[in-house]
């Protein structure tokens, strides 16, 4: 039982050791920028357009490394939208300049890909945030309570 035990930790030992490689070879958080920096959005995909032909659209432009459509998590249908990764940033001015070119009958929205700031979103900012802005705070009856002087449409307004 004891020898047991001791192969089966060995075994976990191994399986640490190589998924630390795994990690290390997967690509670092300044890398996403370089992707992002020869990449472009793609808008307004027909839904029933494979990566395939994105690529062939997308030839002219130079050497693509790949080509993802993004899908629904939960239906599993596509978005209507595309990112295409070059191997050179270079031919990204090349892909932007097809913007608005027919592709199975519509009209593609092409932009170079932006690259995320962490923790920048909308969450508490602007109008009916959690407890402020505009109609969004503590009282829900806003203008219909005695607090703001609503008295109701009997015959005593």
């Amino acid at each position: 039982m004891k020898a047991r035990v001791k192969e089966m930790e060995d075994e976990a030992a191994k399986l640490r050791q190589m998924q630390a490689e795994v990690e290390k070879n997967m690509t670092p958080e300044e890398d996403k920028e370089a992707v992002d920096s020869r990449s472009v959005y793609v808008g307004n995909v027909d839904y029933g357009a494979t990566p395939e032909e994105l690529q062939a659209h997308f030839q002219s432009c130079g050497t693509i490394n790949r080509v993802t459509i993004l899908c629904d998590k939960y239906t599993g249908h596509p978005k209507g939208y595309a990112y295409v990764e070059f191997a050179e940033p270079a031919f990204v001015d090349a892909a932007v300049a097809l913007n608005e070119s027919l592709f199975r009958g519509r009209l593609l929205k092409v932009n170079a890909k932006r690259t995320n700031v962490p923790g920048f979103s909308q969450r508490g900012r602007g109008r009916g945030g959690f407890r402020g802005g505009f109609r969004g705070g503590m009282n829900p009856y806003y203008g219909h309570s005695p607090m703001h002087g609503y008295r109701g449409r009997g015959r005593y307004a």
